[in-house]
């Protein structure tokens, strides 16, 4: 009985965590470039009451019998299927259409002249799809956070930061993310050409808030940084528009109402134990 009672409470703490992981996805249906969690269950170690024996001459094999002990969480997954892509017409938001993300940096002297050259192993990294980026003080392509843009700059390109100057009539950026401007001339000038990174594994990333993620051991980041429309990577950049949430909100409040349930249900093997229990007390009158 008091078996039970320890596996409903594992299931209302499962089902406790399964609606914090909803919530969390409601509560994001509208942020730029989110990727929603979905839980899983696995049940717990077993209690073996008898064990397993095999057959002999004269008897047949017998099953092993197990009590189960409860659940517990198997594993809590970012799901990076692609979110509908909203027009913004800000040249500026740029939505991925394909796989890879936006590589974002940190920690470089970025003084405006555009070309910075970026040493990924020695600057703090980030990767996001979220694209809703602006231009720094000094002509720098950045997100919210100040974070520097990765891109290919010069020729031959260089891992740098994408500038547009101050001078600039007017920009444009095309789907193979290359970043063009009209100089002081009235001349069509390459600021650069954005990056992004692959992984073999983007459900491996860790969240960092902010819309980032970082790399972990389980990601499988691709060796180089690739652009947009390459063999390699085939993605293209959409300009003037953002990728939002793939958050399906008649999907999470199904799961919310199942969540519910099986708390409530968990709550009843709690209480029924509790009776059993009492009935047991009242023997000793």
């Amino acid at each position: 009985m008091l078996r039970s009672m320890y596996s409903g409470i594992s299931g209302m703490k499962n089902s406790q965590t399964k609606l914090d992981v909803i919530g969390n996805n409601i509560a994001n249906v509208n942020t730029v470039g989110y990727k929603k969690s979905m839980v899983n269950f696995q049940d717990m170690m077993s209690q073996t009451t008898s064990g397993a024996q095999g057959s002999t001459a004269n008897r047949g094999g017998v099953n092993a019998s197990q009590v189960g002990l409860g659940s517990t969480i198997g594993a809590i997954s970012n799901i990076h299927t692609q979110g509908f892509q909203q027009v913004t017409n800000n040249p500026l938001d740029f939505a991925i259409e394909g796989d890879g993300m936006f590589v974002l940096v940190e920690g470089v002297d970025a003084d405006g002249e555009g070309g910075t050259n970026i040493d990924l192993d020695n600057v703090n990294t980030a990767y996001s799809r979220a694209g809703n980026f602006y231009l720094d003080d000094n002509g720098n392509i950045v997100n919210s956070q100040g974070l520097y843009l990765v891109g290919f700059v010069g020729d031959p390109a260089q891992e740098s930061t994408i500038n547009i100057p101050e001078s600039a009539q007017s920009f444009s950026v095309q789907s193979n993310g290359t970043v063009n401007y009209i100089d002081a001339n009235g001349d069509t000038q390459v600021a650069g050409q954005v990056a992004l990174a692959s992984f073999s594994n983007p459900s491996g990333l860790q969240k960092a808030g902010n819309n980032l993620y970082l790399d972990s051991p389980n990601a499988g980041l691709a060796e180089q940084l690739y652009t947009p429309e390459s063999d390699d990577l085939g993605s293209s950049v959409v300009s003037g528009a953002l990728e939002m949430s793939n958050v399906d909100l008649s999907e999470e409040f199904t799961e919310m109402i199942t969540a519910q349930r099986s708390f409530q249900a968990n709550t009843r093997i709690i209480t029924t134990s509790d009776e059993i229990l009492q009935e047991l007390v009242n023997l000793k009158r």
